[in-house]
């Protein structure tokens, strides 16, 4: 299971130092998600319409399991048309579910869900829906529905 874990973050440690260094912008936020799961939600901005969110939390669903996911998300800004700025995000990830009494589950995730992310404060809300295909110990299809919000910090010079 640890092994699992490590892998996952290495895999998403080297969408940030692969993509980062050619950002401009670099942001880090960091807060909590309430759903399926429900736990720390992070988000690593590449540049100024990709980034790379990961979760990590309890999952209400399957009583208490461990939850942790990695997605790498692109952000379309301009699609509505309103005087505070909600982006729509989409992307791809995976998703590592562990247990005590039996196999740990890892499976591959689609999202889609929408920010709102004021310009004048360091803080974004959140929500979106991921369906997840699991692929290992066996295959099964789940629904992950997250509502959350993150402080940012800047991480310029």
């Amino acid at each position: 299971m640890l092994k699992k874990m490590l892998i996952l973050l290495l895999i998403s440690g080297s969408f940030i130092f692969a993509e980062g260094t050619k950002s401009h912008q670099k942001k880090f936020g960091l807060g909590v998600m309430l759903g399926e799961p429900s736990g720390l939600s992070g988000k690593y901005y590449l540049n100024s319409t990709n980034a790379i969110d990961f979760g990590l939390g309890y999952s209400v669903a399957t009583k208490g399991k461990l939850v942790l996911h990695v997605d790498y998300l692109h952000h379309k800004a301009d699609l509505f048309d309103t005087n505070e700025p909600i982006i729509l995000h989409y992307g791809f990830g995976a998703k590592i579910k562990t247990y005590s009494d039996k196999d740990d589950v890892f499976g591959v995730r689609g999202v889609v869900g929408l920010t709102w992310s004021p310009t004048d404060l360091p803080v974004d809300a959140f929500f979106e829906i991921a369906p997840v295909f699991n692929l290992l110990p066996s295959t099964k299809l789940e629904l992950d529905v997250s509502l959350g919000s993150r402080y940012y910090f800047d991480l310029t010079p």
